[in-house]
């Protein structure tokens, strides 16, 4: 294991110094940092069952992302409770959009036969300020990008996006900064489940551990036999696991 403080901080090339994300209060368990994880699948319909079946909370439709091919459906994942710094935090469960044909397969998500984790994402304090840090460091990215989807009711949701040219295949998480003006996804997604834990296992944890020293972050890191993202979800003491 090369750390059990599972926090992030941008702290590690003098260039990403001044950016510090919070310490979790949660200790050894979730990043205080961590803003969602995606849950991949090639229909939405199946995902929103699969969640349900497991865990007995009915995902909700979220929208969908225009160009992307993509829709969603969220979960909650945090309650609010005294020990945690930032309740914002959701499961995002994706699938094509079948009204957007000849979209790009974002994620190879049509050719996967069962749910699976495929991306996570980190909420910074300023992404315009990080992407500044990260290009004086000389760290390839795309971004800040901006997107938006329009929720069931009407109303618009806006974000920008920063992702790292090498994520090391999908270990290291992109950015996201939600608009000031736009609820955040978790406050209106039903809620009776939280994210107990979050791991990233890899066969060369030191490897790994070296490219997240060069971004500043500090990651939860396992040694495992394959490189995977492993999320633990609990509801009413039933657990969930979702990996890559």
């Amino acid at each position: 294991m090369i750390s059990r403080r599972l926090f992030l901080e941008l702290a590690g090339t003098a260039a990403v110094s001044q950016m510090a994300f919070p310490l979790s209060a949660l200790g050894d368990s979730v990043p205080a940092a961590l803003d969602h994880i995606l849950l991949g699948c090639n229909d939405l319909q199946h995902g929103i069952d699969f969640v349900f079946q497991h865990i007995g909370v009915l995902a909700m439709f979220g929208g969908v992302h225009p160009g992307r091919g993509t829709q969603n459906a969220l979960v909650s994942l945090a309650e609010p409770t005294s020990r945690e710094l930032d309740p914002r935090r959701y499961l995002e469960i994706i699938a094509p959009d079948p009204l957007q044909p000849g979209a790009p397969d974002i994620y190879g998500l049509q050719k996967l036969t069962e749910p699976r984790l495929v991306n996570w994402a980190v909420r910074p304090p300023d992404i315009q300020a990080l992407a500044n840090r990260l290009a004086q460091a000389g760290i390839a990215f795309e971004g800040p990008t901006p997107g938006s989807r329009k929720r069931p009711d009407g109303s618009l949701l806006q974000w920008k996006t920063l992702r790292l040219k090498d994520d090391a295949s999908g270990l290291l998480p992109f950015f996201i900064e939600w608009s000031a003006d736009s609820p955040h996804p978790s406050a209106s997604a039903p809620r009776g489940c939280h994210l107990d834990r979050f791991e990233i296992l890899t066969p060369d944890p030191d490897a790994l551990a070296k490219k997240a020293k060069q971004l500043g972050l500090e990651l939860p890191i396992v040694k495992g036999n394959k490189p995977q993202l492993r999320a633990t979800i609990m509801s009413a003491g039933v657990e969930l696991v979702l990996t890559s």
